[in-house]
């Protein structure tokens, strides 16, 4: 190639990198708003099945969207209604319990008999001088401005990620909202985009994307909500403590694929099995219960629930999960699958059928 002028081409060659890092900066800073612009549309594509099968019992489709949102609401409502009552309740509990557990801090008979119970039952450590270490360190903390300060910062980081969380998801609920509403305008933009010649067989291929995903969240939510509902029949039944929170934790895990169940199972198993709150009986039990169920939902209801939603290989669900979870966190491994779907479908009706022809 013959170069007529070098520092032409040199200047367009660097403004050319220098558009390009721009772009790359400017997605980066906005990573957070496309994070939540990402999950609004996952949502409104999960809910559009249950929007479009009302709209084909003949309501309109905003008549069709409040009643989904309502019915969402009224869901996520009774949910918080069960679990925000036992935790008040709990904390309640500790705070009425703080004043004697100072009292009994502040009594020497108690820290004595305490020190001398634990050094029975562990002949081999030097508890006394294991507590007084604690102590001391108690007291120079306490009584160390730095060590102070940076407790409330850490308080203040805390406060301010719980906000930021709340933030967040008030920001997905209305994006969520929106593209609800405006779904079908939205698709028929984006179809103007394709040239004509490739408009019909582009729209038929992301309405099966579409449909797709949507089939995989219902499918999802719905295996979550079955793990919820027996295991606070179950959790009820051999009276595990917080029945209702540990089922929360249940459906809310199970919503994460291929691993939420395990999770969640691992962390009720272990809140049953700490002293004053449940027993090792209790925890075996729940173990057993866990095992048997995950059998059940890996051999029967995932495979009936999920057969129309999404068909990929299994070695590419794990892949696709795990990649997912490390982009993206918990975000990602949600529409992990998904996406893989979508990708796998691109190259089973466009990408092979072009090989084939050459």
């Amino acid at each position: 190639m013959k170069i007529q002028n070098a520092f032409r081409l040199g200047l367009l060659g660097t403004l050319g990198v220098g558009v390009g890092l721009l772009i790359l900066m400017s997605i980066a800073s906005l990573s957070t708003i496309l994070t939540y612009v990402g999950a609004a549309l996952f949502l409104a594509l999960g809910l559009e099945p249950a929007i479009a099968w009302l709209e084909r019992r003949g309501m309109p489709r905003w008549g069709a969207i409040l009643t989904v949102m309502a019915g969402v609401g009224a869901l996520v409502a009774a949910l918080l209604l069960a679990v925000i009552p036992i935790v008040v309740e709990q904390v309640g509990q500790l705070i009425d319990r703080v004043p004697v557990l100072i009292d009994n801090l502040n009594s020497t008979e108690w820290v004595a008999s305490t020190v001398e119970g634990l050094q029975e039952q562990f002949p081999l450590l030097n508890v006394e001088a294991i507590v007084q270490s604690l102590s001391d360190g108690a007291v120079d903390f306490v009584s160390d401005p730095d060590k102070l300060s940076e407790l409330a910062g850490g308080v203040w980081q805390v406060a301010v990620a719980l906000g930021s969380g709340l933030f967040a998801v008030i920001i997905v609920v209305i994006l969520t909202l929106y593209f609800t509403a405006s779904l079908g305008a939205m698709k028929r933009g984006v179809y103007q985009l394709v040239p004509a010649s490739r408009r019909e067989r582009f729209a038929d291929l992301t309405e099966q994307i579409s449909q797709s995903v949507g089939r995989y969240v219902i499918g999802q939510v719905s295996l979550a909500a079955i793990n919820g509902i027996a295991s606070f029949v179950f959790l009820s039944i051999i009276q595990a403590p917080f029945s209702a929170v540990l089922a929360f934790v249940a459906f809310v895990f199970s919503l994460v694929p291929l691993v939420g169940t395990l999770t969640g199972s691992v962390i009720i198993v272990l809140v049953c099995l700490i002293p004053g709150l449940g027993s090792p009986l209790t925890a075996l039990v729940a173990a057993v219960y866990y095992i048997i169920y995950m059998q059940i939902e890996a051999y029967v209801l995932s495979p009936r629930i999920m057969n129309r939603a999404v068909k990929v290989p299994g070695a590419l669900v794990v892949i696709a999960a795990l990649a997912g979870g490390q982009l993206l966190g918990i975000l990602g491994a949600l529409v992990a699958i998904p996406v893989a779907a979508a990708g796998l479908l691109i190259v089973k009706q466009v990408v092979v059928p072009r090989q084939n022809e050459r």
